[in-house]
């Protein structure tokens, strides 16, 4: 009786470690932590993707900003503001709602780099 109960509840364990587990002496690499070559490349694929990400929505901020430049420019130019406080709380439920809480956050950010403080 203590043989069929030991047997199998060894056996997946033991099968199961040595397929997914890394070798417990495994050091992760220094510059991405994985453990095991193939982690490391997944993982260096997407921080390049991340980074080419990265690069795109700098690139759109700086868009958004040049755009919200000329806005702000013609809006003054015609004896408004230089902010629209009504159109900024659109902004800022957008984000939220596609984004939540942390969106509202990140509207901030680009609306303070958009316009500048106010």
């Amino acid at each position: 009786m203590s043989t069929s109960t030991a047997g199998p509840a060894t056996r997946p364990a033991t099968g199961r470690a040595a397929a997914t587990s890394p070798a417990p002496s495994a050091a992760p690499t220094p510059d991405t932590g994985a453990h095991t070559p193939e982690a490391a490349g997944l993982i260096a694929d997407a921080r390049r993707r991340i980074d080419d990400l990265d690069g795109r929505i700098i690139g759109l901020v700086q868009e958004r900003m040049a755009v919200s430049a000329v806005i702000q420019r013609e809006r003054i130019t015609s004896g408004g503001r230089r902010v629209n406080l009504s159109r900024e709380m659109e902004i800022l439920a957008h984000y939220r709602d596609q984004l939540g809480k942390p969106g509202t956050a990140l509207a901030m950010t680009l609306l303070e780099l958009s316009r500048g403080q106010i």
